[in-house]
């Protein structure tokens, strides 16, 4: 899978009292580009409901580096940092640059799957989802779990 890069768009209510972007916004902007990866890798959101699995988040973090403001153009990349060999766990990391190729945010999220029917982790996989993962941009530190 060639790396996915994102375009972020700040809108007005994405900022906070201080003028630049709330934290939990960045939260969003990651988990807006994960669902568009997967759809765009051919794992719907309608093929996980009618097979009844779904993403689950253990941890998410962000560590901010620098301020975004309204103005400033961004990009946002994902990678794959973490993976078991069945694909039920993994970590994926996202960086969110300016225009001046300047790193603002690093977000690294941690999940798995859930039976949405059981509400029970969801182990092992269907082959879809790890052909998905399988093919995702891998970080330059991935490792296999």
């Amino acid at each position: 899978m060639a790396p996915f890069v994102k375009t972020l768009s700040v809108r007005w209510a994405d900022l906070d009292p201080n003028f630049h972007v709330r934290h939990s916004v960045y939260y969003d902007f990651g988990a807006q580009q994960r669902v568009e990866i997967l759809e765009q890798s051919g794992l719907s959101l309608r093929i996980m409901q009618e097979q009844g699995f779904g993403p689950i988040i253990f941890r998410e973090e962000c560590l901010f580096k620098k301020e975004i403001r309204l103005a400033d153009q961004l990009t946002i990349n994902a990678k794959i940092a973490r993976l078991n060999a069945d694909a039920s766990r993994w970590t994926i990391v996202h960086e969110i640059v300016n225009a001046q190729d300047l790193l603002c945010a690093v977000l690294t999220v941690e999940g798995a799957w859930l039976d949405t029917k059981l509400r029970k982790l969801a182990n092992p996989t269907p082959q879809i989802v790890r052909d998905v993962l399988e093919a995702f941009p891998k970080a330059a530190d991935f490792s296999a779990i």
